[in-house]
Order: C-alpha cells, then structure tokens, then sequence
C-alpha cells in the first residue's frame, strides 16, 4: 500500500471516528440533560442554568417520588410483571418457532400464515377489553399476560435463527436416540444464547414499560405498574406544589425552591430508565449477535 493511500485509509478512519463521536454526544445529551435537572433546584432549572451539570444539587426530587413508598411497591410490581411476562414470552416464543422452523412439520404453511394474519390485523381496542372482561380477569396481571404472549416479530426472528442451524446436529442426536424435547432442551437452547438473550431484552423492555394496558385493565391502585404510578405521582406532587405555593407562602415558596415540576418529571425518568439501564450492558455482547443472526438467513 502506498504512503498516500495510507493517508486516505488513516483520513477515512479519522472522520469515521469523528462522526461516531458525535452521535454518542446527541445520545448521550438528552439523558445526562435529564439527569442533571433531576438533581437540580427550582431557581437553577426555571432559570435556565442547567444544561450537562446539576446546580444547586438536591434529591428533593427523587425523595418526594419515593417516600411514600407508594413507587417501591409499584416497582414491585412492574418487576413481577416484567420477570412473569418475559417468562412467558420466551417459552411461548420457543414452543412456535420451533417447530415451525422444520419443515417436517404437516400443516406448516397453514399456521405460518395465521401467524402473519396478526401482523396485519386486529380485533381493535373495544372487542379486546370486552374478551379480556368476559374472560373474568381483569385487574388481574393475566389479562396483561395473555394478550401478549407471542410476539410475531420475535417469532419470526427466533424461527429465521433456528432454520439457520445446522440440520445434521440435529439428525446425529436422533441417530444417537434423542427425541425432539432432548434435542430441544440440550442441543437446540444452549446453541440460542444469543438470540434467546436479544427477545429476552426486546420483551422485558417491553413489559417494564407497558402502560396503556395497565391502565385500562389493572383498576386497583395497589397493583398498578411503575409508569402508571409515575403518572400519577407527578401529577399529584405538581398539584400539591401549586397548592402549598398558594397557601402557605413562606412555606411553599421554600418547597418550590427545592422542588418543581421539571425536576419531579425528570426524576421519573431517572426512575424508570435506571434498571434497563444496569441490565443492558451485560445483555449487550448477545444482543447485537442475536439481532444479526435471528434476522438473516443464508
């Protein structure tokens, strides 16, 4: 290689860099924003002080969410509904794709295009939580559960990976008198870290952020899920804000120097984003294969 194509290739290297760094900026930027105001006081975030670093640094925020402990029980709850549903997910999602990825299977086609037909269309809000009512489980966390318990998308990228594993494993293991659960549980799971891992993350993010349904079918407040409550929360803890402002003067006027509705809003986040976010790291070498492996075939 020539000296000037090295200088090209060193060139091209350098702005690839350039540009990677800058996008983990615009990444980073909005969350280390968040994270900064939920640390910061009234006076400092109403005034515009707060960009990267906290001013006037306080936990008002996050004491006035957590103390309570109305959010320690509902993040009980999003754990139990997270950890339950993933669960569920993952079994459900190896029962389907399994065996619809061997194409010994009789009547394959039929329920691949079953399958499809829910990408495609749904029963619609109404008929959905009349079923779930007339099942008698709502406000129970298996009307949240059933529901959701197979995603087509992470069906099709489980069955797209186990079609991509070698077929002779598999007919060397029933040569040697392996069933199709031995094979399954001993061979086929313990090649699938990767892509087991990738839905595990796709599901449990899933489940630790659902709201919509929590919301229409969880009517007890002792069972409602960490974003639901959150709502709640920030509402409540605004209200009252404004109330002991307009009430109390000396009073409320200290509580809002310490506290406001940007900074109860931003702790929220914190709250909520702070548990995926110690998790992902460890998940992060099997994501990204999964991901590459489960949605290419060939």
């Amino acid at each position: 290689m020539t000296g000037k194509s090295t200088r090209s290739v060193k060139l091209l290297y350098s702005l690839v860099y350039v540009l990677l760094a800058f996008l983990a900026v615009l990444t980073l930027f909005p969350f280390l924003n968040v994270l900064a105001v939920s640390m910061s006081g009234s006076r400092a975030i109403s005034s515009g002080e707060v960009l990267l670093w906290p001013k006037d640094i306080t936990f008002s925020s996050f004491s006035n969410l957590i103390e309570d402990g109305q959010l320690l029980n509902a993040m009980k709850n999003t754990l139990l509904i997270t950890v339950v549903g993933t669960a569920l997910n993952i079994v459900s999602t190896i029962i389907a794709a399994y065996p619809l990825s061997r194409r010994r299977l009789k009547g394959r086609t039929f329920f691949l295009m079953l399958i499809t037909f829910t990408m495609l269309f749904g029963g619609g809000l109404i008929p959905n939580y009349i079923l779930i009512k007339t099942l008698g489980i709502m406000n129970s966390y298996w009307a949240l559960w059933l529901p959701g318990l197979l995603s087509t998308y992470n069906f099709f990228v489980m069955k797209t990976f186990f079609e991509n594993l070698p077929a002779e494993l598999e007919e060397s293991a029933a040569i040697d008198g392996a069933n199709d659960l031995i094979i399954i549980w001993k061979l086929i799971l313990p090649l699938s870290l990767p892509i087991l891992a990738a839905l595990t993350l796709f599901y449990a993010v899933g489940w630790w952020n659902s709201y919509m349904n929590v919301l229409m079918y969880i009517t007890s407040s002792g069972k409602q899920s960490l974003m639901v409550k959150l709502l709640q929360m920030i509402d409540t803890t605004s209200q009252n804000l404004l109330n002991a402002n307009a009430t109390n003067g000396s009073e409320g006027a200290t509580m809002q120097a310490l506290v406001s509705p940007e900074g109860i809003r931003a702790a929220a986040i914190i709250i909520s984003v702070a548990p995926i976010l110690c998790v992902y790291p460890f998940l992060q070498k099997y994501f990204v294969k999964g991901v590459l492996i489960g949605s290419l075939k060939g």
